[in-house]
């Protein structure tokens, strides 16, 4: 997932790849609002002006002097990994496909013929970059690598034998923000997410005043499909159509002209309709849009502005076969924080945090908004009507984990150990339309945490059985160490996850006994060093169960330093992956993957 340190509306072109255009904004667009504080907002007034200043006597100059200037003050530098991180390191693109050989295990007969592909960060030019200046240092954080996409292909054999063809191959997203930087060879996109402020200030305008954006584009997250299209997405740009066969880029899709602002990389298609339904964060108003796109594609149906008073990092939506489910919660963009010394994104627990249920076509008036305790969540495993009730269900965190996880120092042994800021749990809120009643409960417990849910997507909006996350490996991921920001007793980490097994959760299947998980959770335990992403289901045709279907997913031993898919049949989910396919060069961790048939 992209860290949308910035979800400024961005300027792109559809169709055929070429430069952006150069848009200058007037700087005062930056101003921060001023605090009670006599002295901050002295301060404020002093920087914004001399700010202000600065950018109307830049935005005189030819771009080349501008250029020379960001030449010869910014530095870029490469973020080290630590050594259990080496497959977060980028790979590069392999030029097409390469047959696969190397197969344990069996195909099942049926399988599906299509494509599993995957989306995730991949670094231009080698690695993240922390970027020094007279204005202080800033730096990438670790979701904020260009998108490479990696798809394995399965192709079955006509002549009736059953057998497999399969190939695998990877491409970059071709946003306009990757063609601008491979263009000039080099990183010209300042870091602005996190760092000194007044460096995030000034590395956000000239990025303005350079490229018409704050920050760059990337494509990173997931991958999804509507009327028979593929896209790569990540909310902090429109999407991206990927030609399947060859991975190369057609063109960002707008909709028909009709949507040229952020999208989010997790729309939902609606049940019997056919419609998707979309939303886009802005740091600037409006806040939050949701859109219902038309089932082939062609027309943008509905667009709304919620009237939201903040950007709430809305990462996913739900859906219901009646309505749009809206998580507002405290974790937000603020640009204003700069000069506090705080992050653009952060979590605030004394907020306010509501669920929304919005009528597909309704308005913002006709939002019935639920009051519910502060949260955060990144990712929804569904929402579905039940009687007069609304379920969300989701994986729950009560701080945010995307700036980097919270470590607790243990003042007897001096070690780290991860506070529950890390520790993401599946919540259940029930929304009572009638009542306007609201109940929520934890369905899973402390020791295990779990992430990036799937279901069989037929069941998207409706009741369903069962879901399919990723397990947290957290001592794999504390391995490598932490970050070296003191906060009295706490540490705030640039940790990247690891995932060493999936779990399978039956969700109308309680527990009697007390503590712990409440409903029946099964397991598919990784060997050692082995870590997944990407995790996807894959239905079955003509599936007579709803878990009648496999998990995929992209497995790299770092043992070995060898990348597998493995296939998963989910009916006899601890048992053996049925197959493992040897990929022919590494494949690093990731995010979202889908599978795309051949009868899609």
């Amino acid at each position: 997932m992209v860290a949308a340190a910035s979800v400024f509306q961005p300027r792109v072109c559809s169709g055929a790849r070429r430069s952006p255009p150069i848009r200058r904004p007037d700087a005062t667009h930056f101003s921060i609002q001023a605090t009670s504080n006599p002295y901050l907002k002295e301060l404020q007034r002093h920087l914004t002006t001399r700010l202000v200043r600065a950018s109307d006597a830049i935005r005189s100059f030819p771009s080349t002097f501008l250029e020379a200037f960001v030449g010869s003050t910014f530095t870029f530098h490469h973020q080290p990994l630590r050594p259990t991180e080496g497959n977060f390191a980028p790979v590069d693109e392999i030029g097409g496909r390469i047959k696969i050989t190397e197969i344990e295990g069996k195909i099942p007969a049926d399988f599906p013929d299509g494509a599993y592909i995957r989306n995730g960060s991949n670094p231009l030019f080698g690695a993240l970059h922390t970027v020094s200046s007279i204005f202080g240092q800033t730096e990438d954080i670790w979701v904020e690598g260009e998108g490479l996409l990696h798809a394995l292909y399965f192709t079955r054999s006509s002549n009736g034998t059953g057998t497999w063809s399969l190939s695998y191959s990877n491409r970059y997203v071709q946003s306009d923000s990757f063609t601008v930087e491979t263009a000039r060879g080099r990183p010209c996109f300042l870091s602005v997410t996190k760092g000194n402020p007044l460096a995030m200030l000034a590395a956000g305008i000239l990025n303005m005043l350079r490229f018409g954006k704050m920050i760059r584009n990337m494509s990173n997250t997931s991958v999804f499909v509507h009327a028979g299209r593929v896209f790569a997405a990540a909310e902090n740009d429109m999407p991206n159509e990927i030609d399947l066969q060859s991975l190369d880029t057609i063109g960002s899709w707008s909709i028909g002209g009709d949507w040229h602002m952020p999208f989010t990389a997790h729309p939902k298609v609606v049940p019997g309709s056919g419609e998707l339904v979309i939303s886009g964060i802005n740091i600037v108003k409006p806040y939050l849009t949701i859109g219902v796109v038309s089932e082939d594609g062609m027309r943008l149906r509905q667009k709304v502005d919620l009237k939201l008073d903040r950007c709430t990092f809305c990462h996913e939506i739900g859906i219901t076969e009646m309505y749009n489910i809206i998580m507002d919660m405290p974790l937000t963009l603020d640009r204003r924080r700069i000069l506090r010394a705080a992050p653009l994104m952060d979590y605030g627990k004394e907020s306010y945090a509501r669920i929304g249920v919005m009528p597909r076509n309704g308005d913002a008036e006709s939002v019935v908004w639920f009051h519910v305790e502060p949260f955060c969540i990144l990712h929804l495993i569904n929402c579905f009507e039940e009687g007069d009730e609304v379920v969300v269900r989701g994986f729950r965190v009560p701080a945010s984990i995307v700036m980097g996880p919270t470590l607790e120092r243990n003042e007897e042994s001096g070690d780290q150990d991860m506070n529950e800021e890390y520790f993401s749990r599946l919540y259940e809120w029930r929304l009572n339309l009638k009542s306007k009643d609201t109940t929520g409960r934890w369905l899973t417990g402390t020791d295990v945490a779990l992430e990036f849910p799937v279901i069989n997507e037929n069941y998207v909006g409706l009741h369903h059985r069962y879901a399919y996350t990723q397990v947290v490996d957290v001592q794999a991921s504390l391995a490598g160490g932490c970050g070296t920001v003191n906060f009295q007793q706490t540490l705030q980490c640039s940790l990247r996850p690891k995932f060493g097994g999936f779990a399978k959760l039956h969700l109308d299947q309680e527990m009697k006994e007390s503590g712990g998980d409440v409903i029946n959770v099964e397991y598919h335990h990784l060997e050692r060093n082995q870590f997944c992403s990407g995790a996807t289901f894959v239905a079955k045709a003509n599936a007579l169960h709803e878990d009648d279907g496999w998990i995929i997913s992209f497995v790299h031993d770092e043992g070995t330093n060898l990348s597998q898919a493995h296939i998963i049949d989910a009916r006899r989910f601890e048992s053996a992956a049925v197959a493992k396919i040897t990929l022919p060069q590494r494949v690093p961790y990731g995010f979202h993957g889908a599978f795309v048939s051949k009868t899609t």
